[in-house]
């Protein structure tokens, strides 16, 4: 007669005694883990293309950008001997007028970029914040804070940023308090907007009657609503504050010639485009896969955080 074959028989050996939850990857485990935090990512980048896009060149640009002193060479270094010369294996971006290295100026072009447009982003978000929270839950303050920001907005941007760099001396940072400035009125408009809405809410006014401080219920009740909307407005304000600094060195009245910026190439090099073009499409092709870069992540963003929107993902 044939012998029955009990449970143990029928198991799968395990010669190297690893615990048998670990080898069917349960949800406890270390397999298990790491599969569904495989199957969130891939999740993330099909629902979300845009943001990982933005996120990844930005990423590589900041990573560039950081290491450029051990890789890119001199950017400042002038040898007349080798001036206008093509791209080549030495020379990936050629050099200029000058004999500058093209690629070095080009990579350490970035920090002025990315520096200025964080910066600019940061500077904007969060004085735009308190103005915007102190504007729209006071009713004292309102009216003349917003004329103010009205009579700011109604200068062009890039006027007021010239007029004052032209006050001071030429820098990073004037170009960045130049920027700044300007941008400030668009995110006490956002933020204001917001709060006159959340300021009507029913646990706001529970708050109040329940003798809240006004410190308390702005910064627990009302500042998470304008979370995400000012992380998008960051998006934008940042990549208009590239475009703005590379106008204003293009100009002449942003950083310092001796800076190198993206802005600066295209200025010095526009004389030179029909003879060495590449002098001038290595900084612009730059600029310009940054600024959509940067514009991607914002939409990736709003797409994330707007719930109008997140709903059809």
């Amino acid at each position: 007669m044939r012998r029955a074959s009990s449970p143990m028989s029928a198991a799968p050996r395990n010669p190297s005694n690893v615990p048998a939850i670990l080898l069917q990857g349960e949800p406890g485990s270390l397999d298990g883990r790491a599969l569904r935090s495989r199957r969130g990512l891939r999740r993330f980048v099909r629902r979300h293309p845009t943001i990982c896009l933005g996120a990844g060149i930005i990423a590589v640009m900041i990573g560039l950008a950081l290491a450029a002193p051990l890789f890119a060479g001199d950017a400042l270094s002038m040898d007349p001997s080798r001036r206008l010369q093509a791209p080549s294996a030495a020379l990936w971006f050629g050099t200029d007028n000058l004999g500058r290295d093209v690629f070095a100026r080009t990579v350490f072009g970035a920090r002025v970029s990315l520096l200025v447009g964080f910066s600019v982003a940061i500077g904007a978000v969060l004085g735009g914040l308190i103005i915007g929270l102190v504007a729209g839950y006071s009713r004292r303050f309102d009216g003349a804070v917003m004329r103010v920001m009205d009579g700011l907005m109604a200068m062009p941007s890039i006027l007021l940023a010239i007029a004052l760099v032209s006050l001071t001396h030429g820098g990073v940072g004037v170009v960045i308090v130049a920027i700044v400035v300007p941008e400030v009125p668009r995110a006490v408009r956002l933020v204001r907007s917001v709060v006159l809405g959340a300021r009507e809410q029913p646990y706001v006014e529970a708050a109040v009657a329940g003798g809240a401080r006004t410190g308390t219920i702005l910064v627990r009740h009302i500042l998470p609503s304008t979370i995400a909307p000012l992380v998008v407005q960051a998006t934008y304000v940042c990549a208009n504050a590239i475009l703005t600094e590379a106008g204003l060195s293009f100009l002449g009245a942003g950083i310092p010639p001796e800076i190198p910026s993206w802005g600066n190439m295209i200025s010095s090099s526009r004389l030179f485009l029909g003879i060495a073009p590449w002098t001038v499409f290595a900084p612009g092709i730059c600029l310009t896969v940054v600024v959509l870069a940067v514009n991607l992540l914002g939409d990736g963003m709003r797409d994330l955080l707007d719930p109008r929107l997140a709903r059809k993902f």
